[in-house]
């Protein structure tokens, strides 16, 4: 089976010398490869957001994981049940993040609610 590799040629002059044409994948199929990226670091900011306890980690956490479904629901590269799950998790992950918020007051019950 032939080499495309020169024989004679050095480690370095591999390095510097023109690649063989390949064909570059087409745009769709980048953006798909991203947004399935995008998907994957959600899930990982979704276990982070599950192992912290610290109110201001958790609100920017959720912050973020809300903004990331949000971008995923606009891509074409999935279909349109993906798009409306992607849109209905960011909603839910903006809930969470305003429960978490620092200046949000907390919910007053029992009698605190009666007098205040």
């Amino acid at each position: 089976m032939p080499s495309t590799l020169d024989a004679g040629a050095t480690p370095e002059s591999r390095l510097t010398s023109p690649a063989p044409a390949e064909v570059s994948p087409s745009p769709a199929f980048q953006l798909a490869q991203a947004s399935r990226a995008l998907w994957a670091a959600t899930l990982s900011l979704m276990t982070a957001y599950m192992n912290n306890q610290a109110p201001a980690h958790r609100y920017l956490l959720a912050r973020r994981i809300s903004r990331n479904f949000d971008t995923l629901s606009r891509q074409d590269c999935f279909d349109s049940g993906s798009r409306s799950s992607f849109t209905r998790l960011a909603r839910r992950w903006e809930s969470h993040a305003e429960q978490a918020a620092p200046d949000r007051q907390p919910a007053r019950t029992g009698l605190a609610a009666l007098f205040f």
